[in-house]
């Protein structure tokens, strides 16, 4: 364990070094408090609490940045380490391969959390310092949202690290990542509404919209944070949520079988991998 926290620490440090902690977080902080200010501007016209509707925009923010801004950070996790001939300097010490995933895994997840928890933390204390009327359902959601979040990344990291463990070089691994950001991000869900308009009102059989949903991490994370209390009628996810049988238990079991399956795979294919 001690190895996997000091692989951390390097990684957290080299974070800091090339100002990627600093860059999340001031980007996410910007982005949050702008759509708390503006984006909640209609609260009152709706009868919406202000934090609802900061949850809202903040979440379908959240499912387009933060798999960006985590494949980012770890696609040359290890292949990049290997180019720069680093990776062997790195094994001459006792330590192994799967420590080596493990504790870049655990650095990136802790630049992520950070970067995630201040800088959407900064919309919610800023509207707290205004007087705006939050109550404690709200603050729920909101602690909700941004637990999700980082698991959302946390996702997306351990796909990275599989993607750096299969490439062959930094530029392969970035390509491939923003295959893969595209693909679960935009692809995937216009075909999944492309095949329900195709099916002109059909219902699906039993379970396999579950499955389609299930089959995209930003679709769980999506039915976690809207579908669901006044999220889910601000957002319009009240109506898919209403044809699923999916609850928060399955939604998080998705979410942390996507964020292992991916990492156990890339710990597997590096251990394999001639250097």
């Amino acid at each position: 364990m001690s190895n996997i926290l000091i692989i951390a620490r390097k990684e957290i440090r080299e974070g800091l070094r090339n100002r990627w902690v600093l860059a999340t977080t001031l980007l996410l902080a910007a982005l949050a408090l702008t759509l708390s200010f503006l984006g909640s501007a209609p609260a009152g016209n709706i009868g919406a609490n202000r934090l609802d509707i900061v949850v809202v925009s903040l979440s379908s923010l959240t499912i387009f940045l933060v798999p960006l801004i985590a494949l980012l950070i770890s696609h040359d996790a290890i292949v990049g380490e290997m180019e720069r001939g680093t990776m062997l300097l790195l094994l001459s010490y006792p330590i192994s391969r799967r420590q080596i995933v493990l504790g870049k895994f655990l650095g990136h997840v802790s630049i992520l959390a950070f970067a995630t928890l201040f800088g959407y933390g900064a919309a919610a204390l800023a509207l707290a310092a205004i007087g705006a009327e939050i109550d404690v359902q709200s603050w729920q959601a909101f602690a909700a949202m941004i637990g999700s979040s980082v698991l959302l990344g946390a996702v997306f990291i351990a796909i990275g690290h599989l993607v750096s463990a299969l490439a062959a070089e930094r530029s392969t691994a970035g390509g491939i990542a923003i295959g893969v950001w595209l693909f679960f991000v935009l692809i995937y869900d216009m075909a999944l509404l492309g095949g329900l308009v195709a099916a002109q009102g059909h219902a699906l059989p039993a379970g396999l919209l579950d499955a389609l949903l299930l089959a995209n991490p930003t679709d769980a994370y999506r039915l976690l944070n809207l579908s669901s209390g006044a999220a889910g009628s601000l957002s319009g996810m009240g109506g898919i949520a209403q044809h699923t049988t999916l609850g928060v238990p399955a939604l998080v079991g998705a979410l942390l079988v996507w964020m292992v399956a991916p990492l156990v795979v890339g710990t597997l294919v590096f251990s394999r991998r001639e250097l």
